[in-house]
């Protein structure tokens, strides 16, 4: 009897246990009025600011949980936008995204770490046309509060920032970089404010 008493509260602590250390961590969604998914590219001798307009994904998070925690971006081409139509329709176009064969830009995470105070490291794929590269993205969470606005929600502030070579993702074939005219390099700088219920 004392035997199968030990069984069941062993078997009652590991599965408590393992319920925790398995718990999935929790989904935020996008406040899309006050996130960004930007980038910068010189132009000469000029910065050009732009942006994609429609996103969405997946974003566990739970800086607790990180084993569990998970962030999928997928960010649609053709929504590039930089305030000027020409200059959109030219990225739109083949000789830079070619949106409609390829429409989709996506990032998966493969794992996320803490690498001191408020700064942790996105481990993932990040495929743009036909190429996927893994890749770190360097993020900063600034933290999780009550929504000052929702008496409802949480809030949580993340700041992720990648200068990646645009001609590795086949994003342009090199000419205007050797013209001088467009950089290789773009810095693509995202700000997210996510929402879930309290």
């Amino acid at each position: 009897m004392k035997k199968i008493t030990t069984v069941i509260y062993l078997s009652l602590f590991l599965l408590l246990h393992c319920g925790f250390a398995f718990a999935a961590a929790p989904a935020w969604e996008f406040d899309k009025a006050h996130s960004r998914f930007g980038f910068t590219v010189k132009h000469i001798f000029s910065t050009v600011h732009g942006y994609f307009e429609d996103y969405s994904g997946t974003f566990l998070f739970d800086p607790d949980n990180l084993t569990e925690s998970k962030i999928i971006f997928e960010v649609q081409a053709k929504s590039v936008q930089t305030t000027i139509n020409k200059r959109d329709n030219h990225l739109r176009s083949a000789d830079f995204f070619d949106v409609k064969k390829y429409p989709v830009i996506t990032f998966a995470s493969t794992g996320i770490k803490n690498v001191g105070g408020n700064q942790y490291e996105v481990t993932g794929k990040l495929t743009m046309k036909d190429v996927s590269k893994d890749v770190i993205l360097p993020m900063t969470f600034h933290g999780i509060k009550g929504h000052p606005m929702e008496s409802s929600k949480l809030v949580a502030g993340f700041d992720i920032k990648l200068p990646i070579d645009r001609l590795e993702y086949k994003v342009g074939d090199g000419r205007f970089y050797e013209m001088g005219v467009v950089d290789k390099t773009v810095n693509i700088d995202v700000s997210l404010e996510m929402l879930r219920n309290k």
